[in-house]
Order: structure tokens, then sequence, then C-alpha cells
């Protein structure tokens, strides 16, 4: 299985997910280049900022 696609079967199943979470889910450390290719095959999916310790990263869920 891809990155591209683990990443959407994680998204289907409702949950969001962020570039640590895609790093432990398939190995991703592009999650955004992951997310692109998703929206250029029709994908919607939300941008999100949220904290993460003193950081903020991008958080990704679905849009429906």
């Amino acid at each position: 299985m891809s990155q591209k696609d683990a990443v959407l079967q994680h998204l289907l199943t409702g949950a969001s997910i962020t570039p640590l979470e895609a790093l432990r889910i398939c190995g991703s450390l592009r999650l955004s280049e992951r997310i692109r290719e998703l929206e250029a095959e029709g994908v919607q999916i939300m941008h999100t900022m949220v904290k993460a310790g003193e950081k903020r990263v991008c958080s990704y869920k679905l849009a429906y």
C-alpha cells in the first residue's frame, strides 16, 4: 500500500491526521504532499492548525 493510500484509509475512518501521526502510520515525512495528491484526485480535505506541544502543525480531516 502506498503512503497516499494509507493516509486516505486513515482519513476514511473519520480520524484526523498530523505529520507526526503520518510518520508513525505510514512512514511519510511529506504529509502535505500526500494531501495535495489526494486533493488533485478530487478528495476534499479540511486543513486546521492545531497546537502540538509548543508548536503549531496542520491537521487534516476529510470534509464531508
